[in-house]
């Protein structure tokens, strides 16, 4: 593993190492045990999209593993400017071990890692956001033990979330349903992914389907980052696409619900259901820290 670029680059045994090691560096962490495996590196965080638990998440993770993280916004680098990301990334790569980038374009993220000589992490695009799947993952193991025998529902927008998820569980051997309204399905590449799944995968544009005998219920919000012009749109087209006791009713009764945050009580998910399963929503948010941090002690250790 050269970089986090996307879900589909990693295998499965990859996923499995990254989670085994937050897993032990969040055991680390609990106990005060010190683990500074970037004493001395320096990770690049570039931000051409806002964000609270990326941007706390890689700093900090990075300042515990004995590292120097830099914030990096797009308004401060030439990138900004029409510098083309060739450049940038031979630059960078002659002043730190690391980047990070949070940005639109795939492509970018991918121009980076082919130009540059350092790793390069995925910290989202349009496309996709490995990093928040890998805490999901964290998580949902954490709460069930095991991956085996679990159906994981996603319900709303076929996004950079959903095509994250369906390629995540899938390869750690969990079935998938995903609900989306005609007009908002996953990416073609992710469905072409899925296929090879057979009836481990499933599409539908009904919830309560896609929530039948589920063990974790995922959802994210209706208009992401750069689609505010479309939100009284969106709120139409995802109108009967709610987490909620309707959609809980289906799903197993000890189901999971996670959530990647912010997220907009009353319209993707209930205050209700939110909050009767806020404590497994905000440990998933942590585990933004722990994964984080395995992945870069893997790309930069």
């Amino acid at each position: 593993m050269k970089h986090l670029l996307k879900m589909l680059d990693l295998s499965t045994e990859e996923i499995i190492d990254i989670l085994d090691l937050a897993d032990q560096l969040k055991y680390e962490l609990k106990h005060g045990i010190p683990h500074p495996h970037l004493k001395g590196k320096s990770l690049g965080m570039i931000f051409q999209k806002a964000s609270t638990r990326t941007r706390v998440s890689f700093e900090t993770g990075m300042y515990q593993l004995g590292g120097h993280p830099l914030f990096l916004s797009s308004d401060d680098l030439q990138i900004g400017r029409g510098e083309p990301v060739q450049d940038t990334a031979r630059v960078l790569s002659r002043y730190l071990d690391g980047i990070m980038i949070r940005t639109f374009e795939q492509k970018e993220v991918e121009d980076l890692a082919q130009y540059g000589s350092i790793p390069v992490i995925n910290g989202l695009t349009d496309f996709c956001h490995p990093c928040q799947i890998l805490a999901d993952l964290m998580t949902i193991r954490e709460y069930k033990t095991d991956f085996d025998g679990l159906k994981m529902c996603f319900i709303g927008d076929g996004n950079n979330m959903a095509n994250s998820l369906i390629v995540g569980c899938l390869k750690v051997g969990m079935a998938v349903a995903v609900a989306c309204p005609e007009g908002y399905h996953p990416d073609p590449q992710v469905m072409e992914f899925a296929k090879g799944y057979g009836d481990k995968f499933q599409l539908t544009d009904k919830p309560l389907e896609a929530a039948k005998d589920a063990d974790v219920v995922i959802t994210d919000v209706w208009a992401s980052m750069g689609q505010e012009g479309e939100a009284e749109a969106r709120r139409k087209a995802f109108h009967g696409y709610q987490v909620n006791d309707a959609v809980m009713a289906q799903a197993h009764a000890d189901a999971m619900v996670l959530h990647c945050l912010p997220a907009h009580r009353e319209e993707e998910i209930t205050e209700k259901v939110f909050e009767a399963h806020a404590d497994e929503i905000f440990e998933e948010a942590e585990n933004r820290l722990h994964a984080q941090k395995a992945v870069m002690v893997k790309l930069m250790g």
